[in-house]
């Protein structure tokens, strides 16, 4: 009959277990030393080990050749206790087994010495599922037992344990297993069961089976019955996973507001047969991986990616505020709830986007703050706010491109409202001389901040113009650039219109656009280096004979 791999590949040692050397290392201490404890209380989430350690200290304490505080697996007791023959190691499963009666059984039995092995051995699992009853009728048993019996308990949820068990038993804690130590277990196992595996699939098993390992070789046997060759699309169909790069282009329609792209993303992976909420489930660990990355500078040992999906994540917490991604979070587990609770998945999985795609449509009071908050932070600025259809449209001019030689001073365009006219006057019309607005520009203190306010509105466009610098002139806003690429991006008026857009976030004002370059007077200003020689020899009283 065939065995599944987690029964299959179940640690035989405590070296054998992967994750929890806090535990294995101090009971492998305690065996040798021969200071064995009367109950002992396994604690942790799902697929940590606990059942597993328990068997293997049950092992342990009765191996008639152990091998440094480890079971040696080859005796009769310990060949006895894994085939169930050794009937002094009991295991009791507290979900059915949790009257008063189970219990004075127990202790009735303890009372008689064992029949083969040196310690009865009683392994209670999931023992928070004891009634009130049962655990006050375990108590003074647990205090006192006799010194051939010791009680193993393990839980997942150790607060339901009253306290006066808690007192009498040593706690080990059983942490959540590392991504990393999950993927080279498995893939040591697939290397012993003929199973290909690269490390990229392994990695995802991992992440999918949250710190259990249990888990992650239940998976890992499903995939192997779907193909032999496991990659990350077999275990993407497999675990009924959405791709990252659905993810991905959900979030960037998320970033742009492209409500009707999102949807039809949603479309097609509804027609997919991919689980809403799985989705919804995914994009919240997707949105919580962006917060990490915009709030820790070092995020390795936290975040299990490839580098090439790590430099995207990136990407997209530049171009997102930490209040955007708290936000989006909280929008996300709100659907996530509903859909939880059986309502309409498809529906709630869009309606949630929505919100997010088209803010102006949720009435929701977190909405509500968050645009007042984007509104003060406005004001603050001096950013001149209309009241328009669109609630987050801004009022921005448009403008002619700027010569080298001279810039030519239109009126404001129609769209500009009369505030704005009011805190920007529309100019004469005439032409200005280049030079003269080169010579009265400064440089622009907020350019740093309008490159990070710009990454919001185009990355690559904030790439582009990483390495620049602006001078501002009255209205006038000069680019420095050695790249010939940067003025060519803002002859397009879509990416002038981004730059317009972000110098009015930071600024508060309504600039035109033009390079910079140096005007006549400062470039003849610049001496001769031969002069410049010439000068200093004289004035060290060297005599300099001067061709006529």
């Amino acid at each position: 009959m065939y065995q599944v791999l987690y029964r299959k590949w179940r640690p035989k040692t405590f070296d054998d277990v992967s994750g929890q050397p806090q535990v294995t290392v101090t009971l492998k201490n305690e065996l040798q030393s021969g200071r064995v404890n009367h109950a002992y209380l396994f604690t942790g989430s799902r697929g940590t080990g606990k059942t597993s350690c328990a068997k293997i200290m049950a092992k342990a304490l009765n191996c008639l050749h152990p091998k440094d505080g480890n079971p040696c697996g080859e005796c009769e007791l310990c060949r006895g206790i894994d085939d169930g023959s050794v009937m002094d190691i009991a295991e009791i499963d507290a979900a059915s087994n949790n009257s008063v009666d189970n219990v004075r059984s127990i202790i009735e039995e303890a009372s008689f010495n064992p029949a083969k092995a040196k310690y009865r051995v009683y392994i209670i699992d999931e023992v928070h599922m004891l009634s009130a009853g049962a655990f006050n009728a375990l108590l003074k048993t647990l205090e006192e037992p006799p010194a051939h019996v010791v009680f193993i308990l393990a839980t997942t949820e150790v607060h339901k344990i009253p306290a006066t068990i808690l007192s009498r038993c040593q706690r080990f804690d059983f942490h959540r297993i590392t991504p990393e130590a999950i993927a080279r277990r498995l893939l040591y196992v697939a290397e012993h069961e003929g199973i290909g595996l690269d490390e990229n699939s392994a990695l995802l098993i991992a992440s999918v089976s949250d710190g259990a390992l249990r888990d992650a070789l239940s998976l890992l046997d499903r995939c192997a019955s779907a193909d032999r060759q496991i990659t990350v699309s077999v275990v993407q169909n497999t675990a009924g996973l959405t791709g990252h790069g659905y993810l991905f282009a959900i979030t960037d329609c998320i970033i742009r507001k492209d409500t009707g792209k999102v949807l039809a993303i949603i479309e097609q992976l509804y027609g997919e047969s991919k689980d809403m909420g799985r989705l919804c489930h995914e994009l919240i660990d997707h949105f919580r991986n962006l917060m990490i990355i915009k709030t820790l500078d070092k995020t390795d040992s936290l975040l299990t990616f490839s580098q090439e999906e790590k430099a995207d994540m990136k990407k997209q917490a530049n171009a997102l505020t930490l209040e955007n991604i708290i936000y989006v979070t909280d929008i996300l587990q709100s659907g996530y709830e509903k859909i939880s609770r059986g309502m309409h998945k498809r529906t709630e999985m869009e309606l949630s986007l929505i919100k997010l795609t088209a803010p102006q449509l949720d009435t929701s009071v977190s909405a509500l703050l968050d645009r007042i908050s984007a509104l003060e932070r406005a004001v603050k600025r001096g950013i001149p706010v209309t009241v328009s259809d669109s609630t987050d449209e801004t009022a921005v001019s448009t403008e002619t491109t700027i010569s080298d030689n001279t810039l030519s001073d239109n009126p404001p365009s129609k769209q500009q409202s009369a505030e704005n006219r009011k805190s920007f006057p529309a100019t004469t019309g005439k032409s200005m001389d280049y030079n003269e607005i080169v010579r009265n520009a400064v440089p622009m203190k907020e350019w740093s901040d309008v490159l990070n306010v710009l990454k919001t509105h185009s990355i690559t466009m904030a790439t582009a113009f990483k390495n620049t610098k602006a001078y501002a002139s009255g209205d006038y806003l000069l680019i420095d650039s050695d790249n010939e690429l940067t003025f060519k991006r803002l002859k397009q008026p879509e990416e002038r219109d981004r730059m317009r857009k972000a110098v009015l976030e930071v600024t508060g004002r309504v600039y035109r656009l033009g390079p910079y370059k140096k005007n006549e007077e400062q470039s003849s200003s610049k001496k001769n280096p031969m002069t410049e020689l010439l000068d200093k020899a004289r004035n060290s009283g060297v005599k300099v004979q001067e061709e006529e």
